[in-house]
């Protein structure tokens, strides 16, 4: 029986043969089946090629993206490892009134993405405590000695020096930047005093420093700075948000897109000191006024900035209100109020011949004492003796007219603009005397409830001064509540109660502000904003590395069998089509034999002899 022999296009160990009788049966398939058998290996190359890339590439970005937002909610509270040669650093010196303190700032290089913010963090020390010196009195106390102001900074920066590696200095920004107790100063005092500064650093120390790197801020600087900082620790400026993060439609300032932008909801502040009350949040809506007089005046309240490294994006541009109050804290509220009892209670004796708190047998009833204290106000000349009636509501409404409101639209403290605060969808955090006077005394700091607070302000200020000693001599209230707290406690409670209702016009009923010390177990300052954006620009050059590593790797992980499914579905394409056109090619070799051999076939068959052995080669 004649047989074909099978040797092109495969290994010598692959050689077969078959007999002709077998080989129509095999080469002769239908196109339906070959088109039927082509279909069915191309879906499968398909759903390979569906099911691994998606996978590969969707599942592991997703995964990817939900791991880095988990590390972003995790407090770092580890020793700063100085030895990592990827590291960056950077210093803020706040010259404040009563001190001044050098921070210590560290960062990892930035990830290349655009969209991203520097990740940057408060340095700590081998013992995990925060890199941090505060010297006194102000830097302003050197007014009339200007040329000791590099003296007077020198310890701050060695201190800092020594904390960060020295082939890093060169590279480390130093910022000095002056806050209240400069800006009372004469121009030429402060700018005397920068001047000094500017010259003799540069000679003592490595850092990157410039001239522009020492100024005065003013306070709606540094309310801005205060803002972003709050604001980048509660990770509100990463725009990749979850499902049921609060988010809020923003019409970008400077945008052309005509819709408005969705991202996440950003956190307003509300900070009460002594001497000042400082308000800051963002106005996501494009603002209108109500005559060009307010539109001028808020020119210098609103500040529009992009915290990305690039000015083209808009995705980081923030539109935020700062204002802040002087003689609206805690202290310097009190101290207007006595001076106006002081005024008021002279006249009135001077009127009616009368000598009322003149002495301590008849003194002064004031509601905002708790009940039964004995104080002393003013000076020697025109002390007066007052004894506390305890009423919080009649406080309340003594303190009223000294929030200086005015009957205009869109005002607020002294009758100053303020934007209209969504307060169905806005978040604000309360520091400092607005944290104090809800926790040290009433125990009540975190989330705000106006009548739960106004309720246990009620209780205190009506309670006995003896039984309230007694308490805080037992020691019910927080460790650092002295006698002061105790005795402005009741003032303090209805000023911060007015100030924020009737002051900043937030509804009885606002849920969403929370009064706090410490953000995720961290104090914040201002200088981790101030920082934020004056490096904003650096991701630049990390930018611009990382898309020359892509444009040189871009080649070997174009091959790559595991990143690149792609060419596994090429191959087994070309595979597919060779098998394709091979068994075509049998076909026809087939169909040639079958016809030359077909006359020759008939003797033999009516002979009943076997047939000869037909060679074909291939």
């Amino acid at each position: 029986m004649g047989r074909i022999s099978f040797s092109c296009l495969f290994p010598a160990p692959w050689h077969f043969s078959v007999s002709s009788q077998v080989l129509p049966r095999l080469l002769t398939p239908s196109l339906r089946q070959l088109l039927l058998l082509v279909l069915l290996l191309g879906l499968v190359g398909v759903l390979y090629l569906l099911l691994v890339s998606g996978k590969g590439h969707g599942g592991w970005i997703g995964e990817e993206s939900h791991f880095h937002r988990h590390l972003a909610r995790v407090t770092d509270v580890d020793a700063t490892d100085t030895s990592n040669p990827n590291l960056n650093y950077g210093l803020v010196v706040d010259c404040g009134s009563s001190g001044s303190r050098v921070f210590v700032y560290c960062w990892p290089r930035h990830n290349g993405n655009p969209h991203e913010l520097l990740d940057i963090r408060q340095m700590r020390d081998q013992h995990r405590k925060p890199v941090v010196m505060k010297i006194k009195p102000g830097i302003s106390e050197l007014a009339t000695t200007p040329e000791k102001a590099s003296d007077y900074i020198y310890p701050l920066l060695s201190f800092a020096a020594q904390h960060i590696p020295k082939n890093k200095h060169q590279e480390t920004p130093l910022y000095i930047l002056c806050t209240a107790g400069m800006r009372i100063l004469p121009e030429s005092q402060q700018e005397a005093l920068l001047e000094d500064l500017r010259t003799d650093i540069p000679v003592h120390f490595n850092f990157l420093f410039s001239d522009s790197h020492v100024e005065v801020i003013s306070g709606k600087q540094e309310g801005v700075y205060a803002w972003i900082g709050i604001n980048f620790v509660l990770g509100r400026f990463n725009h990749v948000h979850n499902d049921g993060e609060a988010v809020v439609e923003v019409n970008v300032p400077g945008s052309d897109q005509q819709e408005a932008q969705v991202r996440k909801r950003t956190a307003g502040v509300l900070d009460m000191g002594g001497v000042s009350t400082q308000i800051a949040y963002e106005v996501p809506k494009t603002v209108s006024f109500a005559s060009p007089q307010q539109e001028e005046v808020a020119k210098n309240l609103l500040a529009e900035f992009n915290l990305g490294c690039d000015a083209h994006r808009t995705e980081h541009v923030y539109r935020v209100y700062v204002s802040t109050f002087l003689g609206f804290g805690g202290n310097a509220a009190r101290q207007r109020y006595e001076d106006s009892v002081i005024r008021n209670t002279a006249t009135r004796n001077k009127l009616l011949g009368q000598r009322n708190g003149e002495t301590p047998d008849s003194p002064l009833l004031d509601p905002c004492l708790p009940a039964d204290l004995q104080d002393e106000i003013g000076p020697s000349t025109q002390k007066l003796y007052l004894r506390g009636t305890g009423d919080f509501d009649q406080c309340r409404q003594i303190l009223q007219p000294f929030l200086n409101r005015t009957n205009e639209t869109l005002t607020s403290l002294n009758g100053v603009y303020q934007p209209a605060i969504d307060y169905d969808n806005s978040q604000f955090y309360g520091f400092s005397e607005f944290y104090y006077c809800t926790e040290d005394v009433l125990r009540m700091g975190g989330d705000y409830n106006a009548s739960k607070y106004a309720q246990a302000a009620k209780g205190y200020c009506s309670t006995q001064w003896r039984t309230l000693r007694e308490r805080f001599d037992a020691g019910l209230y927080a460790s650092h509540a002295d006698l002061h707290r105790l005795k402005y406690q009741c003032f303090k409670s209805a000023w911060m109660y007015e100030v924020l209702h009737a002051g900043f016009s937030f509804p009885a009923g606002y849920r969403n502000l929370k009064t706090a010390l410490l953000v995720y177990d961290k104090e914040v300052q201002w200088t981790l904003g101030a920082i934020l954006y004056r490096t904003r620009f650096l991701p630049l050059r990390d930018i611009q590395q990382e898309s020359l590593k892509a444009v040189h790797s871009h080649w070997r992980r174009s091959f790559s069998f595991v990143n690149n499914h792609y060419l596994f579905l090429a191959c087994f394409f070309i595979v597919l089509l060779s098998i394709v056109l091979y068994v075509l090619r049998l076909r026809r070799i087939h169909r040639r034999a079958a016809q030359s051999c077909a006359p020759a076939s008939a003797p033999w068959l009516e002979g009943g002899l076997g047939s000869p052995m037909i060679p074909i080669d291939l």
